[in-house]
């Protein structure tokens, strides 16, 4: 169960990723982010500047200077970066689970708007509510975009303890 947000490390993640790709400065980040989220997700400046400084202070980015561009700061990665790159590549690669708690949760979090008496939110008629035929606009979102990146959906028909031993999976009901 998560606590709150993204998994920890997710935007140091992203950024060295995207400091390995080429040398860039926040603001360019931040928009990256937001394409690579669908435009659904922006961290904060806040967010992404310290971990810009704290990549300087361990060595693992440096700042560079651009003649085309002498007033923006940017990053590239160093030596040290892509050591770290590779750590954080192991990392991320075991937080799926906690991805999947974070897009289920907030997704519960909507229905539960739309379905609990003891929420009471306005549902405006002329925009996004929280009710039955949003929610089903959620659900096929996320399938349409199953289907362009991995192959058409199938409804997987097994329980979860099921679905974890197909996998071989010790199941856990965090």
């Amino acid at each position: 169960m998560r606590k709150s947000g993204p998994p920890k490390g997710l935007i140091s993640y992203i950024v060295l990723e995207l400091l390995e790709e080429k040398p860039r400065y926040g603001y360019e980040i931040l928009k990256e982010i937001t394409d690579i989220s669908g435009g659904h997700w922006e961290p904060s400046y806040g967010s992404v500047y310290p971990i810009l400084y704290k990549f300087e202070e361990n060595s693992w980015a440096e700042r560079i200077e651009r003649e085309d561009e002498p007033d923006r700061k940017y990053f590239q990665l160093t030596p040290e970066g892509e050591e770290e790159l590779a750590e954080k590549r192991v990392e991320t690669g075991g937080k799926a689970r906690e991805f999947a708690d974070v897009i289920l949760g907030f997704y519960h979090v909507y229905v539960a708007f739309a379905t609990d008496d003891r929420f009471e939110v306005d549902q405006p008629e002329e925009s996004w509510r929280f009710d039955e035929q949003f929610s089903a606009w959620i659900c096929e979102q996320v399938v349409r975009h199953h289907e362009y990146y991995f192959d058409d959906f199938e409804r997987i028909e097994e329980t979860p303890e099921e679905f974890y031993e197909r996998l071989g999976m010790e199941y856990d009901e965090e």
